[in-house]
């Protein structure tokens, strides 16, 4: 089947799956999970496979790192997939209520968006979130993985596709699309497709966006950012920079760039420069940063970086203000922090960081919707329209209004015989 009559037929069943119920679709996600369990030793073996092709192409170590799906981390999807199930459903929730009149009734209600194209990177534990997001919000769902993780992506769709089918999920709600020449069939499909996810580089997103009728939501870069203020304390900053630099530096909510308020610089910069060396972490500062530690230039390019490695950039700034005015900026609007003691200095910067995620005093990597209790996520939106932040079961859904009457007919209320009340349910 071709990825345009794949699109049509999942266009014509996502009703019945917007339609499933609850117990139906937590039931599929209990069976992924205790499918994948038993079969750890097979998606292993299909994960060695891509490792050792990967290895062979001479992949970077932060691909290598990301396509690395062992036993760990499938106890940790399937332990996502647990604390999915007892998510509330989404669905059928009553957003509004209105009684128009006496005998017409208003009624808005969240629903599913239908079906969702989601082309992702070599992260096979993304594929396993997208798909269980979907499932639980009444999703259809059109997968591409990427090409290194091509033999782990097959072996987890088919394990899951059969799970989820074998508990009364539509077949046609799952689809796996593994050659890349059909990614273009996919951005076609913009009668049947209702959305796309893209998550990759930005060139590749902005790709996807500008070759397709479909609407798009995602983000381009992770370019997130530290603004060390001089109101702090130096032994929380140390270990709130360095966790969001190393903890996992191939990820999007991983600080590229981090601003230092010079009046506190002198005395956090080499505390935090040794901090770097024994993580292996490449410094890169302008000429006041390298009067007080030795490192690398930094250039007005680096400030533009996601690096994905361990490398940062680092900036003095004067004041808060020129530290948002430089993240505003610079930064790609996905997560953003100040580390300050400061109450009004922090409501600053939370107020005027025009960014996804706005935090204080704490690592940027929690910009992540597990980390958030959604479950997981299917990507992070830097956009403004729909969903922002990372995009877990509300952000999977919309939402339709529902009028009940009684014969009513607009001709009455324009003619005087019949007057709206707009009360309230």
């Amino acid at each position: 089947m071709t990825v345009e009559e794949m699109a049509k037929a999942m266009k014509m069943a996502s009703p019945i799956m917007a339609a499933s119920s609850t117990e139906t679709r937590n039931n599929a996600l209990l069976a992924i999970a205790k499918a994948l369990n038993e079969k750890k030793e097979e998606i292993i073996i299909a994960n060695n496979k891509d490792l050792e092709q990967a290895k062979e192409d001479g992949l970077r170590d932060s691909v290598l790192k990301r396509l690395k799906f062992n036993e760990e981390k499938i106890d940790g999807v399937i332990k996502g997939i647990n604390d999915l199930v007892t998510l509330g459903d989404p669905l059928s929730k009553v957003q509004l209520k209105k009684e128009l009149d006496s005998d017409l009734v208003l009624t808005r209600i969240s629903c599913p968006i239908g079906v969702i194209g989601v082309i992702f990177e070599s992260r096979p534990d993304a594929l396993v979130q997208i798909s269980t997001l979907c499932i639980k919000s009444g999703n259809s769902v059109i997968l591409k993985g990427g090409r290194e993780a091509a033999n782990t992506n097959k072996a987890l769709f088919e394990i899951i596709k059969e799970a989820a089918v074998s508990v009364g999920i539509p077949a046609d709600s799952l689809f796996l699309v593994q050659a890349r020449e059909d990614i273009q069939r996919l951005l076609a499909c913009h009668e049947y497709v209702d959305l796309l996810i893209p998550r990759g580089s930005n060139e590749f997103v902005q790709y996807i966006m500008n070759n397709t009728k479909i609407p798009v939501m995602g983000h381009a870069d992770g370019i997130c950012h530290i603004y060390a203020d001089k109101e702090l304390d130096t032994d929380m900053a140390v270990k709130i920079i360095i966790d969001s630099k190393t903890q996992y530096t191939a990820v999007c909510n991983a600080t590229e760039t981090l601003l230092v308020h010079k009046d506190v610089a002198p005395a956090l910069l080499p505390k935090l420069n040794q901090a770097f060396k024994e993580k292996n972490v490449l410094v890169k500062g302008t000429e006041d940063v390298k009067g007080i530690i030795d490192c690398e230039d930094a250039t007005e390019e680096d400030f533009k970086t996601e690096y994905l490695d361990l490398i940062i950039s680092v900036k003095l700034v004067s004041s808060v203000r020129e530290a948002i005015d430089h993240i505003n900026k610079y930064g790609s609007h996905h997560t953003d922090c100040i580390i300050t003691t400061n109450d009004e200095t922090a409501y600053e910067f939370e107020k005027f960081v025009d960014s996804a995620g706005v935090y204080r005093n704490c690592s940027t990597r929690f910009a992540d919707g597990y980390r958030y209790g959604f479950g997981a996520e299917v990507g992070i939106s830097t956009g403004k329209l729909h969903a922002r932040g990372p995009v877990g079961l509300e952000g999977l859904v919309t939402y339709k209004y529902i009028l009940e009457g009684n014969g009513n007919i607009v001709d009455d209320y324009v003619n005087g015989k019949r007057s709206f009340n707009f009360k309230e349910l």
